[in-house]
């Protein structure tokens, strides 16, 4: 799997892994995809298949997921908090630790940005979500109902983003 940041030219296939993840009214529009992606305060991860790997070298890796996260605040004015918009694979890739992955890259891509902790919304029934964020060290903060529609719950989590050690990737 190689894992790259987010290009201009990604976003139909990004896009395309959102449609397969969520149905509407869970869906991003495209216009606030597009909006989200490419902010300022923004970074975007992306992991596809190795081409080469499958013998084509020449060809583009298929995208298997994504991850965003945004941050907010200058960074002078002292620790920026992000936020993780989305982070989404596609069901055929799912269980090969490409969630995890794509979720540490973003928060590399926080803490560069001056950023001292993240956190994120997730749906109280998305097991496998919150799965993966607590084994990340995510802790829960809190619920907050009616967040998403149909009149679905949210779990809020949150994590430091404290300076990584000398030597680890």
């Amino acid at each position: 799997m190689l894992y790259r940041p987010y290009r201009p030219a990604d976003f139909a296939a990004i896009y395309a892994v959102e449609e397969i993840c969520f149905q509407p009214p869970l869906r991003f529009s495209r216009a606030t995809m597009r909006s989200i992606v490419i902010g300022p305060r923004s970074a975007a991860w992306i992991a596809e298949e190795d081409a080469e790997a499958d013998g084509n070298p020449e060809e583009n890796g298929k995208l298997t997921g994504f991850a965003i996260v945004e941050w907010e605040g200058e960074p002078q004015a002292g620790p920026r908090a992000a936020y993780i918009q989305t982070v989404e694979v596609a069901p055929e890739f799912r269980g090969r630790g490409i969630a995890s992955e794509l979720l540490r890259r973003i928060e590399d891509s926080a803490r560069a940005a001056g950023a001292g902790s993240i956190w994120l919304h997730v749906d109280a029934a998305n097991s496998a979500a919150i799965r993966l964020y607590e084994r990340q060290g995510y802790r829960r903060q809190g619920r907050e109902e009616h967040y998403y529609a149909r009149r679905r719950a949210a779990l809020v989590y949150a994590k430091p983003l404290g300076a990584k050690p000398l030597g680890e990737r």
